[in-house]
């Protein structure tokens, strides 16, 4: 079959991260900035044609790297969801890179900015690797990429703090690698494939025939806790709240948004493209996921509420907000599934943007997280109060906005779902919008207070790029509510394309 040029997108996003990586490298920081904010922009516009490529009803397609067939090539493989996803988060980590910008350079030695720029660039390359690949190992390897750009974005603002934060997600991300690599390992030795096709009809031939049941289980189980583990799934999020709250901004922007989801990613499609839904839904997986989820969802939250700190708040608020997303998978119901992709783009949105407006909020309270000295904040830095508003009500679940279709649609899924799982999710979910609405309003109220008397705020010097990213996300959010249906369609599709 004839190749149109728009089906070498998928090849090209990865590249273009690859190699503006290499060019940043070798140039002075100010220049690297400017050429990682091109690359993903020019990713998100690229990937952008491929929406419009599979809108027009073209099916999805496999992208033979080196144009060697399997089992010896590598592939590449492009549907409606990943390019949906692809153009998302490309614009998340554009927007971060400008609302984190001026802070970089202040945080930052400059000596290093260059290689934080390279750091960022392998992020958004393992990202498109992890959207796009068909072939495990692949997939093993970005995780790895991924993990080291992650732990050096969190130690790029060298204190003690970032010191044991990246100390800490280091070792707790290579626990997660390790259990990841064992899963892929036991499946290499009982299929002989990396290709994720290949492997899903040798598992099933297997697992019809009553073949290898327990190793199956066991990879199924290796694959939940290596990827959970790694997405800061409930209880595995200590390392969380300490490598978002004291990273730089774009760092934080880029950890809370892309870096957990492509490990939720990768899993939705070894879910669908490697094992089978049919297989993990038999060995209670999913269940299991659905217990973390909610009590993730609660336990978030209850943290948060007892943070003092703005920054470890929003961090902690984390925490919850992947409980939905891991619930919603866990309903084993395909409305689940939908609802639980929408929930991840609508919550890394909402997440970039609350970091990089609180550090705005921050500055303009003499470089205070603390919510006392917060007052007012929403006065003196009107963008970021809007970007924070806007975000922290679509995580609430304020309607119009994504977060309160998300919930409306993991109800929907809960109900499909039926018997007493219905009746946890529905409560969970009343549950946890009732603490989202104690930490979430009651810092929005905070930021709208006037200041507390004797305070005088300081002189802060705006910055227009950051202002830009703000107005950015502010659009990103109010869309992905407005445009629910269509997305919500783009993923459904992107599902069938799956199997």
């Amino acid at each position: 079959m004839h190749m149109q040029f728009v089906q070498n997108v998928p090849f090209f996003s990865i590249m273009v991260c690859m190699v503006s990586g290499i060019v940043s490298s070798m140039l002075p920081g100010r220049v690297a900035k400017w050429i990682t904010v091109a690359a993903s922009a020019l990713v998100a516009a690229m990937n952008g044609f491929l929406v419009s490529f599979f809108a027009q009803g073209n099916s999805s397609y496999v992208y033979l790297m080196g144009h060697f067939p399997a089992p010896w090539g590598n592939e590449i493989r492009a549907g409606m969801l990943e390019a949906v996803l692809a153009v998302c988060f490309a614009l998340i980590m554009l927007f971060s890179i400008l609302g984190g910008m001026k802070k970089m350079t202040e945080q930052v030695d400059k000596n290093k900015t260059h290689l934080v720029c390279v750091m960022l660039d392998l992020v958004l390359a393992a990202m498109m690797s992890m959207i796009y690949t068909n072939d495990l190992f692949t997939a093993y390897v970005f995780i790895e990429i991924m993990t080291l750009a992650s732990c050096a974005l969190i130690m790029s603002r060298q204190n003690g703090r970032t010191m044991v934060s990246a100390m800490r997600y280091m070792i707790m991300s290579l626990l997660g690698s390790g259990l990841t690599l064992l899963a892929i390992t036991l499946i290499y030795n009982i299929t002989g494939h990396l290709l994720m096709e290949n492997i899903k009809e040798t598992l099933g031939v297997m697992y019809a025939s009553g073949e290898y049941t327990t190793p199956i289980t066991v990879i199924i189980g290796l694959f939940f806790a290596g990827l959970g583990l790694k997405s800061a799934l409930y209880p595995f999020h200590t390392w969380l709240p300490d490598a978002y709250g004291y990273s730089t901004p774009s760092a934080s922007a880029a950890l809370s948004s892309i870096v957990s989801k492509a490990y939720i990613i990768l899993l939705i499609k070894i879910m669908y493209r490697v094992i089978g839904v049919n297989i993990v839904m038999a060995n209670n997986a999913l269940k299991l996921a659905f217990v973390f989820g909610v009590i993730g969802m609660i336990m978030g939250s209850v943290n948060a509420i007892g943070s003092h700190d703005l920054r470890r708040m929003i961090a902690f608020s984390s925490v919850a907000q992947i409980g939905y997303i891991y619930a919603g998978l866990g309903l084993g119901v395909q409305a689940g599934y939908v609802a639980a992709v929408y929930h991840m783009i609508m919550h890394a949105f909402a997440k970039s943007a609350l970091f990089i407006s609180a550090s705005a909020l921050s500055d303009a309270s003499g470089n205070s997280k603390r919510f006392s000295d917060l007052r007012g904040a929403g006065f003196r830095e009107k963008v970021a109060g809007v970007c924070f508003c806007v975000s922290a009500m679509s995580l609430v679940g304020v309607p119009v906005l994504g977060g309160f279709i998300s919930k409306l649609f993991l109800s929907d899924a809960a109900i499909t779902h039926g018997g007493i799982t219905m009746w946890v999710m529905l409560i969970v979910l009343a549950v946890s919008t009732l603490l989202n609405v104690l930490y979430l309003m009651k810092t929005i109220i905070t930021l709208y207070r006037p200041a507390r008397e004797g305070f005088c705020a300081p002189e802060v010097k705006r910055s227009r790029l950051a202002d830009f990213a703000m107005c950015g996300f502010i659009v990103l959010n109010v869309l992905v509510g407005l445009l629910a249906e269509p997305l919500m369609q783009a993923i459904r599709l992107g599902l069938v394309m799956f199997d």
